[in-house]
């Protein structure tokens, strides 16, 4: 390198906590094992219910905020398997809930690949202070990962803290009726190869907008004209639509919830074992309006699916599936403003290379062209960014990772044009960051790796993932790392 760069790797780290449990319902694959254990319940006297209850409650009332709510919740969700008109009381509702609950611990194994956004709210802070606000990739048992928050002030000498972490956590609620767009599903419907005759005349009978119970109900007329006796899940084009629909869907938080205890768990089959790496941007339209979007990996077990959700305040989500050839692989960042009209985002088309994509709908990628590919030995394997590009009067600076020898993971950087970003203009030659002493130690060892970085002042405030473990957060001077990137 021509010249040193100044980072300053500050003393906080996140680390897992094993204390912060969630409520998750407790799922049997038959009714017969439901029937089984409520037979058990609802054969107990009440003295023993009273007792029973009196026990959960004395040992996870402090636990959860609203248990006892909660707890009557998961009972009504059991519907379906109680017996038909029992009279009972709230005790013994409380009492099955509690049978078919648990707790898990989502941040138990590690907390680490942040990104950072300023928080939507900035009041009541000193003069020259920012509060932002942190994703994180949260693993528990299972290693089935989950989306985490945290939120932070960083004063005027970039002086970082964090706010109190809150000892609760619980999960959205599932918004019922969420609504859709027809000429956006319409469009998705014909990139799944879904567009036909049957989905034509499903598609007729709804409006321009129409809520997921009007599109169950129009399935139902059209199998019950065309396939009687068929129900959704015979169909492969009705089961299709009905994927799709049930595939975006929107969460919401109680609004009395503090942020760090909010925690996002997969949803979808697409989902199942886990939601990783969101990579969180302020996203500025042509009119002024800044809505946040966070592209993430859906990861099922065996396959990888960049998808999509967006949010103004962090407590209603909107989660889309995204569409087109250009979407696949990992690592979809937007970018934080909108180039000549268009959307525009960096991808991983092909496991090695970094790609440039635009679009006129956030939801739909198509053409992608290669803007960064492996070059220097700490990168031979593969790169990929690392969140956002972040505009500087230079360029789009983007944070990437590169993998080399014995598959360590190093932090880099690169400089493409604010105009025509598909110009690459500047890289670093050797890593920003290397794993270094209890950061190569982990989960899986040897890797540095952010999902975005925050630009204040010169001081570019990075957080970052050691080795899958924990996450710690580094200062680096701007003027530094735009000196050391080299023409291409």
């Amino acid at each position: 390198m021509s010249k040193t760069i100044s980072i300053r790797r500050t003393e906080l780290t996140l680390a897992p906590d094993q204390r912060r449990v969630v409520l998750r319902p407790l799922r049997y694959a038959t009714d017969a094992e439901y029937a089984g254990i409520l037979n058990r319940i609802l054969a107990l006297e009440g003295s023993e219910v009273r007792r029973v209850v009196g026990r959960v409650l004395a040992d996870f009332s402090s636990r959860h905020r609203r248990l006892i709510e909660r707890l009557l919740d998961r009972t009504r969700q059991l519907e379906k398997v109680l017996p038909p008109n029992g009279n009972m009381s709230e005790e013994r509702k409380i009492l099955i809930g509690s049978y078919f609950s648990y707790e898990y611990a989502p941040e138990s194994a590690a907390l680490f690949n942040p990104s950072i956004v300023p928080h939507p709210d900035q009041s009541g802070l000193p003069r020259g202070s920012l509060r932002f606000l942190l994703s994180l990739r949260s693993t528990g048992e299972g290693h089935v990962s989950s989306i985490s928050f945290r939120s932070g002030v960083i004063d005027a000498k970039n002086n970082i803290a964090l706010d109190p972490v809150s000892r609760y956590l619980a999960e959205p609620e599932l918004v019922e009726n969420p609504r859709y767009q027809k000429a956006l599903f319409s469009r998705k419907l014909s990139e799944m190869g879904l567009r036909n005759d049957w989905s034509g005349r499903v598609m007729d009978g709804l409006g321009d907008s129409f809520k997921l119970a009007e599109l169950r109900s129009r399935l139902r007329e059209i199998l019950k004209e065309t396939s009687p006796g068929k129900n959704v899940d015979d169909d492969p084009t009705a089961s299709g639509l009905w994927l799709l629909a049930k595939s975006n869907y929107e969460i919401q938080f109680s609004s009395d919830q503090e942020l760090s205890e909010r925690i996002i768990f997969p949803v979808t089959s697409l989902q199942s074992n886990g939601l990783e790496d969101v990579r969180l941007v302020a996203h500025r339209d042509d009119q002024g309006k800044t809505t946040t979007y966070a592209t993430y990996t859906a990861y099922d077990g065996r396959n990888v699916l960049p998808q999509l959700f967006e949010t103004e305040d962090f407590r209603h989500f909107k989660f889309a599936t995204l569409n087109g050839p250009g979407v696949q692989n990992k690592g979809m960042a937007l970018f934080p403003r909108m180039i000549n009209g268009r959307f525009a985002m960096l991808s991983r088309q092909d496991g090695e290379n970094i790609f440039l994509m635009y679009s006129d709908n956030v939801h739909f990628w198509n053409d992608a062209r290669p803007v960064l590919s492996p070059r220097y030995p700490w990168e031979f394997i593969k790169t990929g960014n690392g969140g956002s590009p972040i505009e500087t009067p230079e360029g789009w600076l983007v944070l990437s990772h590169g993998v080399g020898p014995m598959r360590q993971y190093c932090l880099g950087a690169f400089l493409l044009d604010l105009d025509d970003p598909s110009k690459l203009i500047g890289r670093l030659k050797e890593p920003l960051m290397r794993p270094e002493g209890a950061e190569r130690e982990g989960y899986v060892p040897n890797v540095l790796y952010t999902c975005g970085a925050l630009l204040r002042g010169d001081q570019l405030v990075l957080p970052y993932g050691m080795s899958d473990r924990v996450t710690g957060v580094a200062f680096v001077s701007l003027p530094d790392l735009l000196a050391n990137l080299t023409s291409v």
